[in-house]
C-alpha cells in the first residue's frame, strides 16, 4: 500500500480498513500476523503511474484519448482503403510512429526513474521481533501485528503502536517532520504494561488489539482502542490512546523501541497538464477548423460534383498538414532539453526536474505559495539578545554575560557555606551580576527539555550520563525555541546536564552541581501562550516560580515597568522571536496552600480545565520581570533578495505556515516579505457570520496592506464570505496565514486558481506541504531537514529556496518563450506547404491531386527543416544574468504574450503570404514541364524555412548554425536521389538558381524589412537592455 503523504485529522481514519473504503473494527494479536482475520495491503510506496503489463496500453491509451492524436490515427489507417490512399503508406505512417516511439522513451524513462526512487525507500532494513529472535526484513514486507525494533533516528516504516522503549525514563521523543512539516520533538509514552517486560518477553506476549468499535464516534482526539489479555491472571486490559502511536514517516530521537505495525492509506499521483499545453491544443483546434473549411470549399467550389463525400475526405487528408502531427513531439523533446538545463545549471546545484511535462509553467507564475519553517527558514535557533530593561546583550557582548556569571558563582565558593545559593533577602538595588545571574538561571529553568546522552566512540552512554560528558550530550524538546536558550545559557557557564520528571541539574562555571526539585510545571499551550515551572533548590530551600510566554500575555502579569513594550517591540521589528522571562518567590505556606488548590481542581468532573487555569492565574500576579530574551530563526541564504526579485516580477507571495501568528508576522517582516513602507492588517480571531463582516469590512478600507490571518478565521471566512475574502485578499501585495492545516494550504491554492485563473506556485519542504504542492499548477519541493517527501512528490526538486529566483526568472522565462517561438514556427511550417497545396489544387480545376508526394512530404517536416527548427529551443532573448537583474522582463510574460491569438493570427498571414508567393512564383516561372514546379517550389520552400528561423533567432547559439548548414547540406546532396519527383539535370541550371533566388527573396525579404523597421521604432523591452 502507498504511504499517505497528508495526515488524516481522526485517527481512526488512518486505521480504515481498505475493503470498500469502510471503517470495520479489526482485532490485530501482537506478534502474530497470520492470526489477522482479513487481508491487508502491503506496506509499500508506490509513484509509479503505470505497472510491466499496463506500460504500453496505458501510455498508448493516454496518447489517443487526446482527439487529434486520433484523427492522425484514423489518416493513416484510412490510407489502407484504395479510394482514400493519397500516396505511399510510409508518408503517414513514419510520422505517427515516430511520435509515438518518442513518447513512449519519454514515460518509460521517468517511469524507471519513480522505480528506482521507490525500491531505496521500500528497501529499508528493520528488525523484526519473533520468539526466536530478531529477524531483518525490508519496509515492504512489514505486516500488520508484526512486532518492529526501530533504532535511533530511523523513520518509523508505518503506522505503530509504542510497546517499550530502551530509555531508562520510559519515554521517547518523535520528530514529524514529514507529517506537519515541524522539526521540534513531540513526547510519546509506551504501553504500560508492555513497558514493564524485558524486550524479549514482548514477542512471547500474547495480547490482542480491537483497533475500532463500530457505533462508537471517532473524534479528532478520539482513538477507541485498547489491548487486551484475557488468559492472564488478573486479565489486562489497557486503553490506547494517541500518546502510543507513532506515525509513518516520523524519526525516533533515542532509544530503540519495538512498535507493532498497523496501515498507512495510499496517495495516487496523477500527471499534470500544463496551461501552454492547452493554449496549444486550442490553436490545433482552431486549425483542424480551418482544415474542414477549406476542404468543404474545395468541394462547393466543384459543385458537389459526384461521390463529393470521397472528395471530403480525399481534401481532408490533402490538408492533413495543416494540423502539424510533429507539434507535439516537438513540444515533448524542447521539454526534455528545458529540464537537461535546468539540471546542468551549475548555479543552482542538485535541482532535480522530476516533471518534465510543465518546465513553461514556471514562466507564467502569478501567485507564489509558501512554508515557513525549513523553507524561507533554515530550522536553526539561534540566541540573539538578552535584554535586562537597562542593559541589552548581544551577539558581540556576551562574554560580558560570561564573565558575570563567573564572577557570582567564583563568588559563592568563596564566601562561607552558610552563604551559598542565591540569597533569601531582597536587595533594592542588586548588583549587575545578580540581575544577570538571575536571569540566565530562570532561563537555565524554565523550560522542558531533556539533556540525552550518546556514545561517541570514545566514552560509552552510561559513563558519559553518569560524567554528564559535554561532547555526549544533545538537547531534545518539543521546541527548537528552548533548545536555543539552553544552549545559549550553557555558552555562558550554566548547564543544563540532567533531568528527569521531577528533578534538574545544573552545573556552574566552577564544576559545581546545583540540584532543583521540580514541583510543579505548566506546559506551553496556544491558548495560554506562556509556559510555567515551579523548582525548588535543594541546597537552599527556597521554592521559585518562573513564568516565559508571549509579551501580549506576560505584560498583565508582571510588575508595572515602563519598558516592557517599547523593547518587545523593537526586537520584533528585528525579526526576533521575543519571550518575557519572569519569577515569584514562593513561601512553604504559600506553595502548600497553592498545592491543595490545585490538586482539588485537576480532580472536578465539571469544569476542570477553567478551574486548573483559575488556580494557576491565582500565582501569575505582580511577578519580577528578569529579561527579555530574542531568538531568531535564521532565514535561508538570499531569502531577502529573492523575494524582492520575484515581487518585482509582478509575483504575488502567500505565506502558508503552520507556526503561531506572532512568529509568522516576525518571519514575515524579517525576510521583508512584506516592506518596510507596508502596513499588516492582522486580522482578529473570528467565530462566526457577523464577527467576520465585521472584520472583513475593516480589512477593505486599507489600502496597500498585507494580511495576517489565522487559519481558524480563514475558515470561518471561506464559509460564509469566500467570494469577498478571496477579492480582497487577491488585491494585498503580500498575505500570511498561520496556523494551517495541510488541507487548507491546498484549499487555499484551489481557490486562487478558481478565482484568479492565475498560475500558482507552491514551494515548501515537508510532507505537511505535500497537498498544497500537489495542488499547484506547478509544485516546488525543497530538500532540507525535513525528508524527502515534499521534493519526491513536487514537480521540481531545489536544495535552497534561493534557487527558486533563477528557476522562475532564468529557466522559467526562456522555457516560455522558446516553447512559444517553436510552436508557432512548427505552425507556420506546415501551414506553409499547406497554402500551397490550396494554391496547386485551386489552379489545377479543385483536384485532390497531391503537390509532393513519397519521401518529399516526409523529409520537409524532418531531415531537411527539423534540426533548424528544434535549435530555437536554444534560443534567449536576453543573457540569464540581465533577467536575473531585471525581473520586470518576467511580468510581460503574465499577461501571455509570447503565445496568444494575435501571434497565431501574425503567424498564419505569414505563412499564407509565404505559401502564395512560393506556388504563384513557381507557377508563372516554370517553362514546359510539372516537374519543374515541384524542383522550384520545393527548392524556395525549404530555403524560406531556413531564412525564417535565420529571422526568428536573436541570439546565435553554435548548434544553429550546425542545424542550419547541416539541413542544406542534406537537400542538396538527396536531390541526387529524388530524380523521381526533381528533374536532377534542371536544377543544375542557372535558370533554376535564379527563379529560386527571386521566389525565396520576395516572400522573405519584406519580413525582414518589417522586422528592422519594428525594432527601429517599437523595440521590445528586452531589446533595450541588450543594446
Amino acid at each position: 500500500v502507498s504511504r499517505d503523504l497528508s495526515l488524516q485529522p481522526g485517527c481512526c481514519e488512518w486505521l480504515r480498513c481498505c475493503a470498500g473504503g469502510e471503517a470495520r473494527p479489526r482485532t490485530v494479536w501482537l506478534g502474530h500476523p497470520e492470526k489477522r482475520d482479513q487481508r491487508y495491503p502491503r506496506n509499500v510506496i508506490n509513484n509509479q503511474k503505470y505497472n510491466f503489463f499496463t506500460f504500453l496500453p496505458g501510455v498508448l491509451f493516454n496518447q489517443f484519448k487526446y482527439f487529434f492524436n486520433l484523427y492522425f490515427l484514423l489518416l493513416a489507417c484510412s490510407q489502407f482503403v484504395p479510394e482514400m490512399r493519397l500516396g505511399a503508406l510510409y508518408t503517414y505512417w513514419v510520422p505517427l510512429g515516430f511520435v509515438l516511439a518518442v513518447t513512449v522513451i519519454r514515460e518509460a524513462v521517468e517511469e524507471i526513474r519513480c522505480y528506482v526512487r521507490d525500491k531505496e525507500v521500500n528497501s529499508q532494513v528493520y528488525s523484526r521481533l519473533t520468539a526466536r529472535g530478531t529477524v531483518k526484513v525490508k519496509s515492504s514486507n512489514i505486516q500488520v501485528g508484526d512486532l518492529i525494533i526501530v533504532e535511533k533516528n530511523q523513520r518509523v516504516p508505518a503506522d505503530m503502536i509504542f510497546l517499550r522503549t530502551s530509555e531508562k525514563n520510559g519515554s521517547c521523543f518523535l520528530r514529524t517532520d514529514q507529517l506537519d512539516g515541524e522539526t521540534d520533538w513531540k513526547l510519546r509514552l509506551p504501553v504500560a504494561c508492555t513497558q514493564r517486560l524485558p524486550t524479549a518477553a514482548v514477542s512471547s506476549f500474547p495480547c490482542r488489539s480491537p483497533c475500532w468499535q463500530p457505533g462508537l464516534p471517532c473524534g479528532v482526539n478520539v482513538c477507541p482502542c485498547g489491548l487486551f489479555q484475557e488468559d492472564s491472571d488478573p486479565p489486562i486490559s489497557e486503553s490506547l490512546s494517541i500518546e502510543n502511536t507513532l506515525w509513518a514517516g516520523t524519526v525516533v530521537a533515542s532509544g530503540k523501541a519495538p512498535f507493532r505495525g498497523m496501515w498507512y492509506p495510499g496517495l495516487c499521483f496523477v500527471p499534470q497538464i500544463g496551461l501552454f499545453d492547452l493554449e496549444v491544443n486550442c490553436l490545433t483546434k482552431i486549425l483542424f477548423g480551418a482544415l474542414v473549411v477549406v476542404s468543404l470549399v474545395m468541394v462547393a467550389l466543384q459543385h458537389f460534383a459526384g461521390r463529393w463525400y470521397l472528395q471530403i475526405i480525399r481534401f481532408l487528408l490533402l490538408f492533413s498538414n495543416i494540423i502539424p502531427i510533429s507539434l507535439r513531439v516537438n513540444l515533448d523533446m524542447g521539454k526534455i532539453v528545458y529540464s537537461w538545463v535546468i539540471r546542468r545549471d551549475s548555479k543552482i546545484p542538485g535541482t532535480v526536474v522530476r516533471s518534465s511535462t510543465i518546465p513553461e509553467q514556471l514562466g507564467r507564475i502569478s501567485y507564489l505559495l509558501t512554508d515557513k519553517t525549513g523553507t524561507l527558514t533554515q530550522n536553526e535557533m539561534v540566541f540573539k539578545r538578552l535584554h535586562l530593561g537597562t542593559v541589552a546583550y548581544g551577539l558581540d557582548s556576551m562574554d560580558e554575560v560570561q564573565s558575570h556569571i563567573f564572577s557570582i558563582y567564583t563568588q559563592q565558593s568563596q564566601d562561607p557555606p552558610a552563604q551559598k545559593g542565591p540569597t533569601l533577602t531582597t536587595k533594592v538595588r542588586r548588583t549587575m551580576s545578580s540581575r544577570v545571574h538571575e536571569a540566565v538561571k530562570a532561563i537555565a529553568l524554565c523550560h522542558n527539555v531533556t539533556p540525552v546522552y550518546e556514545s561517541n566512540g570514545v566514552t560509552d552512554q552510561a559513563e558519559a550520563e553518569k560524567q554528564y560528558e559535554d561532547s555526549c550530550r544533545v538537547y531534545q524538546a518539543s521546541s527548537p525555541d528552548e533548545v536555543a536558550l539552553v544552549q545559549w545559557t550553557e555558552s555562558v557557564g550554566l548547564t543544563l546536564v540532567g533531568r528527569d520528571q521531577s528533578s534538574m541539574q545544573l552545573r556552574t562555571p566552577g564544576d559545581q552541581i546545583l540540584n532543583f526539585t521540580i514541583l510543579q510545571i505548566f506546559p506551553f499551550t496556544y491558548e495560554s501562550k506562556r509556559m510555567g515551572i515551579i523548582v525548588r533548590d535543594e541546597s537552599t530551600g527556597e521554592i521559585t516560580f518562573y513564568m516565559k510566554g508571549a509579551d501580549v500575555v506576560m505584560a498583565g502579569i508582571v510588575q508595572y515597568n515602563d519598558w516592557l513594550e517599547e523593547e518587545c517591540g523593537n526586537m520584533a521589528r528585528e525579526g526576533l522571536r521575543v519571550l518575557v522571562v519572569a519569577k515569584k518567590s514562593l513561601a512553604e505556606e504559600q506553595y502548600q496552600d497553592f498545592e491543595a488548590r490545585y490538586v482539588q481542581a485537576k480532580l472536578s468532573v465539571h469544569d476542570r480545565s477553567l478551574k486548573v487555569a483559575t488556580v494557576i492565574e491565582s500565582l501569575e500576579m505582580e511577578m519580577e520581570l528578569l529579561c527579555l530574551t530574542g531568538v531568531e530563526d535564521q532565514l535561508q541564504a538570499d531569502v531577502r533578495p529573492t523575494l524582492e526579485t520575484l515581487r518585482n516580477a509582478g509575483i504575488k507571495v502567500w505565506m502558508l505556515t503552520g507556526d503561531k501568528l506572532e512568529t509568522a508576522t516576525c518571519t514575515a517582516k524579517n525576510a521583508h516579505l512584506v516592506t518596510r513602507n507596508q502596513d499588516i492588517h492582522v486580522f482578529r480571531l473570528v467565530t462566526n457570520r457577523g464577527e467576520a463582516h465585521l472584520e472583513l469590512n475593516a480589512f477593505r478600507r486599507k489600502h496597500d496592506c498585507a494580511l495576517v490571518i489565522s487559519g481558524d478565521s480563514l475558515e470561518v471566512c471561506l464559509k460564509y464570505y469566500e467570494y469577498e475574502f478571496m477579492e480582497l485578499a487577491c488585491q494585498c501585495p503580500a498575505v500570511v496565514c498561520c496556523r494551517c492545516a495541510p488541507t487548507q494550504k491546498a484549499q487555499i491554492v484551489r481557490l486562487l486558481q478558481e478565482r484568479t485563473g492565475k498560475l500558482t506556485c507552491a514551494v515548501g519542504d515537508g510532507g505537511n506541504d505535500v497537498s498544497m504542492i500537489q495542488e499547484s499548477d506547478c509544485g516546488v519541493g525543497v530538500e532540507g531537514k525535513e525528508g524527502k517527501q515534499a521534493s519526491l512528490a513536487a514537480d521540481f526538486s531545489i536544495t535552497q529556496f534561493k534557487h527558486l529566483g533563477r528557476l522562475l526568472m532564468v529557466h522559467g522565462r526562456n522555457s516560455y518563450k522558446r516553447s512559444a517561438a517553436l510552436s508557432q514556427f512548427v505552425i507556420h511550417r506546415s501551414l506553409c506547404i499547406s497554402t500551397m497545396q490550396a494554391v496547386f489544387s485551386s489552379v489545377f480545376y479543385f483536384a485532390s491531386v497531391p503537390l509532393y508526394q513519397g519521401f518529399l512530404i516526409i523529409g520537409y517536416s524532418t531531415i531537411y527543416t527539423m534540426f533548424p527548427v528544434f535549435s530555437l529551443v536554444l534560443d534567449k532573448d536576453v543573457k540569464s544574468e540581465v533577467a536575473m537583474l531585471y525581473p520586470e522582463l518576467y511580468k510581460d510574460l503574465l499577461k501571455g504574450r509570447p503565445l496568444s491569438y494575435k501571434t497565431f493570427l501574425i503567424w498564419v498571414l505569414i505563412s499564407i503570404y509565404q505559401g502564395s508567393t512560393i506556388m504563384y512564383g513557381a507557377l508563372l516561372l516554370f517553362e514546359s514541364e510539372f516537374v519543374h514546379i515541384v524542383a522550384i517550389s520545393f527548392t524556395s520552400l525549404i530555403l524560406t524555412e531556413l531564412l525564417m528561423v535565420a529571422l526568428t533567432i536573436q541570439t546565435w547559439h553554435w548548434l544553429m548554425t550546425v542545424a542550419e548548414l547541416l539541413s542544406l547540406a542534406c537537400y542538396i546532396a538527396s536531390l541526387v536521389f529524388l530524380h523521381e519527383f526533381i528533374d536532377v539535370y534542371f536544377i543544375a541550371t542557372l535558370s533554376f538558381l535564379w527563379k529560386v533566388s527571386v521566389i525565396t527573396l520576395v516572400s522573405c525579404l519584406p519580413l525582414y524589412v518589417l522586422k528592422y523597421l519594428r525594432r527601429r521604432f517599437s523595440p521590445p523591452s528586452y531589446s533595450k537592455l541588450t543594446s
